[in-house]
């Protein structure tokens, strides 16, 4: 079965979003959509062995305004899983 990553909002400058069947040691990062560029910054790893679960990601002051989506990494480095495109302003 495919990993699944859901954004569900940002409130505060913090994006929630929830996951399934990411696995223990997964990465999930925000790329910006424009460049591609992942902003390694805003990384983080799924801890829980749970495959299901949420995650919180707090934006550095640096991010700018613009369309962005979240990328998870499986343990061994490959692309699992990518949310649907959102704006931050």
């Amino acid at each position: 079965m495919k990993a699944l990553i859901s954004f569900v909002e940002i409130e505060n400058r913090v994006i929630l979003a929830k996951y399934q069947r990411l696995m223990v040691r997964a990465k999930v990062v925000l790329v910006e959509k424009g460049s591609g560029r992942p902003l390694p910054e805003t990384a983080t790893t799924i801890a829980s062995p749970v495959p299901v679960g949420a995650l919180r990601i707090r934006l550095p002051d640096a991010i700018e305004p613009g369309t962005y989506f979240l990328k998870a990494i499986n343990g061994h480095g490959e692309d699992a899983a990518r949310s649907v495109d959102f704006e931050i302003h």
